[in-house]
């Protein structure tokens, strides 16, 4: 797992800017803590920052292929899991390799395939490719999205890295939000190509980005299609569960120590107990690890989204396979840390996050990585396979919009902080009402379906297509900040294809959620896990968290010149500031989390608002 980053200007001579791709290419440096490069020529400079995982010797970037005639440049951040199948397809084609490095084969097979290579790979990866013989920049992105990619075009070229910090490193990308920014910020619904500064694009998922001198082009070489499934229930849930040990053995391949993300649900267990029987086989020992809170167990309430708490089921999982366990607990002053805010921040480039969930996901990676290099998680299950509450909700699959917006949960908290004219400007029940209509204009239906299958369908697309992108961002981030590459085994395009176009009477045979992946992987968990509801992420409980947040933002009320109450109404403020802690309502003190982040990063960013 790496960070990219590049420059093209076909007007310039990039030999003469020996710092500007340096500069870019240090803002991740987090991303990439072993080793950093550079590839330079008059209209490319291509920039590398390597997190060490496959190959430590052999794997250095910029990679290069050179003849007398021409020369072909890659920057590739993430990893092929299917690699060793392609190398040796393509040796047999007559290709030669230096090293045992998966960037090596993704290079060759750039130079067999071209732009086709991406259908090839089965994996999570971001990479640009310079092809000197035709003078142009292939930009291009894994079908899901795990990787992040941006690019922000010149008047004579492309921008571009993992992360929009790289980016605004260089002069030539301001760092303007716009109105449109602001509305994809709020609305969490991850408009396609939203990246919240003005002038910058998100590389779309399964596509590829073409850069040459007749401009930028974007083309889609994976979506996801509707198809019919011919399997009968035994053979479907056989085939997930081929699906599931294929997918671990091939994500388990690393020359760095491994673990597993345990969160005692059924997801993180299913990974666990399938990682556990593989690594046995290798004579190997399962490491897990788990977040948890300081009295989270002991004072538990159950709440709209969790009914219990993490820590009996981890107990149970981790005895089951036998792991080498350890919990990362932490308590209100870890989560409320100005200091730990900023780096969280910084790692996301953006000020709307999920509060000490996000600052909890860090430090939990940050303490992983101190073990371990490469974690697998269980990210995207609920979306494969159908697990949230709101798939088995009727008001919220009926309710025409988002189900993450019309669901209880700390997304659909609706930014009633902002001044009333800016409110007004953004619109943002316009702003989402439009992003479905648009989002649900793209699934396709097969002719017969029962309403129930094309409702179920929509929910599937719309998790699968928009809200799993929202939730990979994040683990990417926090998980890039420290250095640490985390794995996620259900984003397997092969198993999200195979389980969207399972009917859902499938999906929910026995009435319960995720049916398939319970019959399919039941083996390996303890009974207590196979039997438990739906857990989201866990969040704090404790009181002295929501506050010492108001603490925190009554020291924004004391300087009224801040730049934060360009987006935060000065009164909203002040009344959430004197209300009691015990009694806030979870959206005011996600609210008022936000505000605290909305001021770090003015601080962080100095971005320039233009709200007209």
């Amino acid at each position: 797992m790496c960070g990219i980053t590049g420059w093209v200007s076909y007007r310039g001579d990039l030999r003469a800017e020996p710092g500007a791709v340096t500069a870019m290419t240090d803002t991740m440096a987090c991303r990439g803590p072993d080793a950093d490069g550079a590839w330079v020529r008059r209209a490319v400079a291509l920039g590398h920052r390597r997190l060490a995982v496959i190959d430590l010797p052999g794997g250095t970037q910029p990679m290069e292929f050179s003849t007398p005639d021409y020369e072909v440049a890659l920057t590739y951040s993430g990893e092929a899991y299917n690699f060793a199948e392609l190398r040796a397809e393509l040796r047999a084609r007559g290709h030669v390799f230096r090293t045992d490095s998966d960037t090596e084969v993704v290079l060759h097979g750039y130079l067999e395939w071209g732009a086709a290579v991406a259908e090839h790979l089965n994996g999570m990866y971001a990479f640009a490719v310079w092809d000197s013989r035709s003078e142009s920049l292939l930009l291009v992105r894994d079908r899901m999205g795990i990787k992040p990619l941006y690019y922000h075009p010149t008047p004579d070229g492309v921008l571009f890295g993992s992360e929009p910090k790289a980016i605004l490193a260089n002069p030539l990308a301001g760092r303007a939000v716009d109105l449109d920014g602001l509305r994809g910020l709020f609305g969490w619904v991850k408009t396609p190509g939203w990246a919240l500064w003005r002038g910058m694009h998100e590389v779309p998922p399964g596509a590829v980005v073409t850069v040459s001198r007749n401009g930028i082009r974007t083309d889609v070489y994976w979506a996801l299609r509707t198809a019919e499934h011919t399997d009968d229930l035994d053979t479907t849930v056989a085939t997930v569960g081929e699906l599931m040990d294929d997918i671990v053995g091939r994500q388990l391949v690393a020359d760095v120590p491994r673990c597993v993300l345990l969160s005692g649900g059924l997801d993180s267990s299913v990974l666990t107990g399938l990682a556990a029987k593989r690594l046995a086989e290798q004579g190997e020992r399962v490491r897990t690890f788990a977040v948890d809170f300081a009295g989270q167990e002991e004072n538990f309430r159950p709440d709209v989204m969790r009914d219990t708490p993490d820590s009996p089921y981890i107990r149970d999982v981790a005895a089951h396979v036998g792991s080498a366990h350890r919990d990362i607990v932490l308590d209100a002053a870890d989560l409320t840390d100005p200091d730990v805010r900023r780096r969280m921040l910084t790692a996301r480039d953006i000020p709307v996050g999920l509060s000490d969930m996000d600052v909890s996901l860090h430090l939990l990676f940050k303490a992983v990585r101190t073990e371990s290099t490469v974690a697998l998680s269980g990210e995207s299950a609920d979306e494969v396979f159908g697990g949230y509450r709101s798939f088995h909700t009727d008001a919220v699959r009926n309710a025409r919009t988002f189900p993450w917006v019309a669901a209880p949960s700390p997304l659909n908290t609706k930014p009633d902080h902002l001044p009333a004219g800016l409110a007004a400007a953004l619109d943002i029940d316009g702003y989402i009402a439009d992003q479905y209509t648009s989002a649900v204009g793209e699934i396709e239906h097969r002719d017969g379906d029962s309403e129930l299958e094309r409702t179920m369908r929509v929910m599937s697309y719309l998790h699968l297509q928009r809200f799993v992108r929202l939730m990979l961002d994040r683990k990417d981030r926090a998980s890039m900040s420290v250095g640490l590459e985390v794995r996620v085994p259900f984003c397997d395009h092969r198993l999200v294809e195979y389980v969207y176009n399972t009917p859902w009477a499938m999906k929910s045979f026995d009435g319960r959620e995720k049916s398939l992946l319970r019959a399919a992987t039941g083996h390996v968990l303890p009974r207590s896990v196979l039997e438990r509801t739906k857990s989201p992420y866990p969040s704090t409980q404790d009181v002295r968290y929501a506050a010492t947040l108001q603490q925190q933002a009554k020291e924004l009320l004391i300087a009224p010149d801040r730049p934060v109450f360009a987006l935060v109404e000065r009164s909203w403020l002040e009344e959430t500031v004197q209300l009691d802690p015990r009694a806030m309502a979870p959206t005011r003190r996600t609210n008022l989390d936000r505000v605290l982040d909305f001021d770090a990063w003015f601080e962080l960013y100095r971005p320039e608002l233009i709200l007209d």
